[in-house]
């Protein structure tokens, strides 16, 4: 029983828009499901779903990607290790790193896939990446500072 309801789960998870555990639970029992509250939280817990925002404002449960957390773990390593200062001019960031690490450094940051961020390029130990706005570059640069020094 516990299979198929979690299988339930993940369709009604990926055709709607499913914004509390009460709504989750209300479908469920739509469809012949007997659940309680604290079922629904252990099986929201065992399929590792999480809250996404939508751009209308509302939210939305999703499967998630535990591959991509491991991957933003190990970024956020490298980023750390190469990593020796930064700069701004503009709406640009100067990113200087380890030599040979630029590379891996702006993968990192490029992993981590911040909107304002429009671009990087990296040689051997200098990165630059394209800013949208000279806010955005300050917020960014505050962002990654708070990542940098998390350690």
């Amino acid at each position: 029983m516990k299979i198929k309801r979690q299988t339930k789960i993940l369709q009604l998870i990926s055709e709607r828009v499913i914004e509390t555990q009460d709504e989750l639970a209300d479908l469920l029992h739509q469809d012949g499901f007997e659940v309680t509250q604290a079922t629904i939280s252990r099986d929201i817990r065992d399929l590792k779903l999480t809250k996404v925002s939508l751009p209308d404002g509302r939210q939305k449960y999703v499967v998630l990607q535990e591959k991509t957390m491991n991957l933003n773990e190990k970024y956020i390593r490298v980023l750390q290790d190469g990593y020796i200062s930064m700069d701004r001019a503009m709406n640009m960031i100067v990113v200087q790193t380890l030599t040979g690490m630029a590379m891996a450094v702006a993968a990192a940051i490029d992993a981590l896939d911040f909107d304002e961020i429009v671009g990087s390029i990296a040689g051997d130990d200098t990165i630059f990446c394209a800013v949208r706005t000279e806010e955005d570059c300050i917020s960014i640069m505050e962002k990654l500072n708070r990542i940098i020094h998390s350690a």
